[in-house]
């Protein structure tokens, strides 16, 4: 049996894509998800962060940071950042949105709040709409 694999974590940018990126590349059944309300990137200050909506493409969120300031976007690491999540899917997807996406089977989350959104949403839909429960398992990884 092959398992399914989830990766969590807040705006599906960082950890949970260098995870789903080296899953992948070693043939794992792998997804990657943010739990957050947007998608939340470093901007020039900590005040002015880069806001934007889960389903955002990651190669537009690269071209418009690269029009905006190439060098600082260069050297905080985002630019690189996004060129590896272009290559991996397109756009950063919610957890709790994917229910298309079917169950797993093991859940990897990067953060406590992150796990607990996780173990919450997962309560309520074995709960509420699953006629048949299969085992999960949602694990926290602190990095």
């Amino acid at each position: 049996m092959r398992l399914r694999y989830a990766m969590v974590c807040s705006s599906n940018q960082n950890r949970s894509m260098e995870a789903h990126a080296v899953l992948k590349r070693e043939g794992f059944d792998v997804a990657s998800y943010g739990t957050g309300q947007h998608v939340k990137l470093p901007g020039p200050s900590i005040r002015e962060p880069n806001v934007y909506d889960f389903g955002t493409p990651y190669k537009q969120m690269l071209d418009e940071l690269r029009r905006k300031d190439p060098e600082l976007y260069r050297r905080n690491g985002i630019l690189p950042m996004l060129k590896r999540n272009v290559s991996v899917k397109t756009a950063p997807q919610r957890w709790q949105e994917n229910a298309a996406d079917g169950t797993f089977d093991v859940v990897l989350t990067f953060e406590e709040k992150v796990f607990d959104m996780v173990l919450e949403g997962s309560y309520i839909t074995l709960v509420l709409f699953l006629e048949e429960v299969t085992p999960i398992q949602i694990l926290i990884f602190y990095i």
